[in-house]
């Protein structure tokens, strides 16, 4: 029988929608026809679903403040199976895993199914706490393929600013943000280029984000049409930490992009980001390092600030002889698609 605590706790729950059910969340992997990445979180408490989206400021502050109410599960043992192969790994100190599946012989492009095990090792016979299902995708061989930035990229979110960003974040949701204008018509015409008829160019949307906004950004993104792709978020934070929410680890979106780059060598990457924060120098550090595998790099102005300081790094990426774009407004940045080949009109 529930004490009195345990009964209010119990209200709280089910009020914020949460769970204390472990939960494993298994995001889209990727991988080519030799190699697949895949990887997710394991979690104590996790928010269920959100089901209704109504313009109230008051219901989106609890939908959002419930993303952060999470417990992950650190040293987890998780078995993980795909294609006939089973990795076993243990999580991360925030609950993280990722796993690497080298294949006997090589797949096919598509979409194949994962299953993962959170699986007690203090219990004899084993016993399974929770479970996860996913996709893992190998894109068709095109000769492009997109990695785009999410916050002042195509969702507009003040990301300069951190009290404008977490009063959109806080009181709008996934149904009520908007998208820049032309932004994803843009995006649409890049998943379709130099792609054939059947095909299309993978989209990674490599973020400073967290994967507590996973869903959230999902579903923005299927609502407004943008092309399906692979998200890669930063660290999980806890409710404590929410006031920093997009604003650390940047530099790591170097080692997200490289990852990319080194799984498909032999396709040449379209780079979208804004100058916000830190992806004009990190795009002209990939440029560096990845000369040959970037075809083009897109900038969206949205910080008078920063202006100086980026229109440098764009210099410096256009010396390295991969041409760049530095737009205020998508429609510029679908003309120059459309002028230097890109794109069909």
């Amino acid at each position: 029988m529930l004490s009195l605590k345990g009964k209010l706790m119990h209200y709280v729950m089910t009020w914020l929608r949460l769970t204390n059910r472990p939960t494993i969340k298994l995001y889209r992997g990727f991988g080519n026809p030799d190699k697949l990445i895949i990887f997710g979180h394991v979690l104590r408490r996790s928010a269920l679903p959100r089901k209704r989206y109504r313009d109230n400021s008051l219901v989106n502050l609890l939908a959002v403040i419930r993303l952060f109410l999470v417990k992950p599960q650190p040293h987890a043992f998780v078995r993980v199976r795909c294609v006939g192969h089973v990795v076993e790994t243990h999580t991360e100190a925030d609950g993280f895993f990722r796993v690497e599946i080298i294949l006997d012989e090589p797949l096919l492009p598509g979409q194949y199914p994962v299953t993962a095990e959170f699986v007690s090792q203090m219990l004899t016979p084993e016993t399974i706490l929770g479970t996860g299902t996913g996709q893992v995708y190998i894109p068709s061989p095109t000769t492009y393929g997109c990695i785009s930035d999410i916050d002042d990229t195509f969702l507009i979110s003040h990301s300069s600013t951190i009290t404008k960003r977490l009063l959109v974040l806080l009181t709008e949701n996934a149904h009520s943000r908007e998208p820049f204008d032309g932004v994803v018509s843009h995006y649409q015409l890049l998943a379709e280029a130099n792609s054939g008829p059947n095909d299309r160019n993978p989209f990674f949307y490599v973020s400073s984000s967290e994967w507590n906004l996973y869903d959230y950004i999902l579903e923005f993104s299927e609502k407004n049409g943008l092309p399906e792709g692979i998200y890669l978020l930063n660290q999980i934070k806890r409710l404590s930490q929410v006031l920093q929410t997009g604003k650390s680890k940047h530099l790591t979106k170097f080692d997200r992009i490289a990852s990319i780059l080194e799984t498909y060598p032999d396709m040449q990457f379209i780079l979208l980001g804004d100058d916000s924060q830190q992806d004009p120098t990190i795009y002209e550090t990939v440029v560096r390092h990845y000369p040959k595998q970037v075809r083009c790099v897109y900038i969206r102005q949205v910080n008078q600030t920063n202006r100086s300081a980026t229109q440098d790094l764009v210099d410096k990426i256009q010396q390295a002889g991969v041409t760049c774009c530095y737009f205020r407004n998508s429609s510029i940045a679908q003309e120059h698609s459309l002028q230097v080949g890109l794109v069909a009109s």
